[in-house]
């Protein structure tokens, strides 16, 4: 019967071979792939067993097919070094030379714990940590994109920045001021029912002034934006990554950073200032109605009391920290589109892990603002 087996289906093979000289060869046959040598685990211990002599000849010039997996077996039998005197075939040489090239990393020891709290708590920061160092390169990407379109402004994406302006702020104004002016009505009634009792009603354009302006605004706008806006950015880039989008984009040279992040950073970071100064002032003027019923504060008096109760610096440090907001909000909604994977049950978790994040994160800095400018702006 004629042998109807292919290269692939030849059996590896090993045999030592004496010359004349005494000099002692190790001979490799057959095929050394993957499904040849998992039907032959043993020839990974007499491999071993040969290479503990440096001295061995080694052939492996009659190897009909030889694979990645073969290659590496070979390899770290050698001690990672091609031996002296190696006979191979030309075309299989840039197999081993690949692994010369590169450093195989060596598999790092886990440490477990029997203590659940301490096993979730390494794993918490784990991916903390994992994340963070995303999100840093993501920034230095945006970094470097700027300093691109600096040198080449033609290719600025200004459609796209003003598309992300129109959804993220025009199309927020009905919202943010309806939860601005709702939020200055309550604030200014609950400080009216303590000022009643020591007969200081006059200061509540103070507590409204400072309050809103500097801290309230600012930080709603940003809570709003971050649940309505960012969660569309995150579920936009994620339905790009399901639809394979993001894949042609790669394949047509397109860079992600600098079509889908930078345009949702530059407008975020432009236009939640702006959105601010409309939360606050439709905050001021819920403020101003609830005055003017419950302690009899003409809106007169109140405009003009304002500008002296609240110095221009608070107004400055709510446009700063709206910027920054914008931007941290922008760029963990990127980050989390772009962890999405091609399912619909990933796009739902990483988009409420964005909204999360990113609330988490606004309010952070908004502390950290409070701190490092605790006693400026203070009348």
């Amino acid at each position: 019967m004629t042998d109807t087996r292919t290269n692939q289906d030849i059996p590896p093979t090993l045999e030592l071979v004496k010359h004349d000289s005494g000099q002692s060869c190790v001979k490799l046959s057959g095929s050394w792939n993957l499904r040849s040598l998992v039907a032959a685990p043993e020839l990974n211990l007499k491999i071993s067993s040969y290479a503990t002599d440096k001295n061995m000849r080694w052939d492996i010039d009659s190897v009909q097919v030889v694979d990645s997996a073969g290659a590496l077996m070979l390899w770290k039998a050698w001690g990672k070094k091609l031996p002296v005197g190696l006979q191979l075939k030309p075309e299989h040489r840039h197999l081993f030379e690949r692994w010369q090239a590169q450093e195989i990393p060596e598999p790092k020891p886990v440490y477990s714990s029997s203590n659940p709290v301490i096993k979730y708590g390494n794993q918490l920061f784990a991916d903390f940590w994992r994340q963070l160092l995303k999100l840093v390169t993501l920034l230095g990407r945006l970094v470097l994109d700027i300093g691109y379109l600096l040198l080449h402004p033609g290719e600025t994406p200004w459609s796209e920045i003003s598309i992300t302006i129109y959804e993220s702020g025009v199309r927020a104004l009905g919202i943010t001021a309806l939860v601005g002016f709702l939020i200055g009505i309550v604030l200014s009634y609950l400080s009216a029912l303590q000022l009643k009792i020591f007969g200081a009603e006059i200061y509540i354009i103070d507590i409204l002034g400072l309050s809103v302006i500097r801290e309230l605004g600012p930080l709603l706008a940003a809570i709003l934006v971050a649940g309505r806006s960012g969660s569309a950015m995150t579920a936009q880039i994620g339905i790009m990554r399901v639809t394979e989008e993001l894949d042609a984009l790669s394949a047509m040279g397109i860079s992600h950073s600098l079509r889908l992040t930078l345009p949702r950073v530059t407008a975020l970071t432009v236009v939640l200032p702006l959105i601010s100064v409309w939360t606050s002032a439709m905050a001021l003027i819920g403020g101003m109605v609830s005055a003017q019923n419950t302690l009899d504060i003409s809106y007169q008096q109140f405009f003009l009391k304002l500008p002296d109760v609240v110095p221009l610096v608070n107004v400055f440090i709510g446009l700063g920290k709206s910027a920054v907001f914008g931007l941290m909000i922008a760029l963990i909604a990127c980050h989390f589109g772009f962890r999405i994977k091609p399912n619909t049950e990933s796009l739902g978790n990483e988009t409420t892990n964005s909204v999360v994040a990113a609330i988490t994160v606004v309010i952070m800095v908004d502390a950290v603002f409070a701190i490092l400018f605790m006693n400026i702006g203070t009348p």
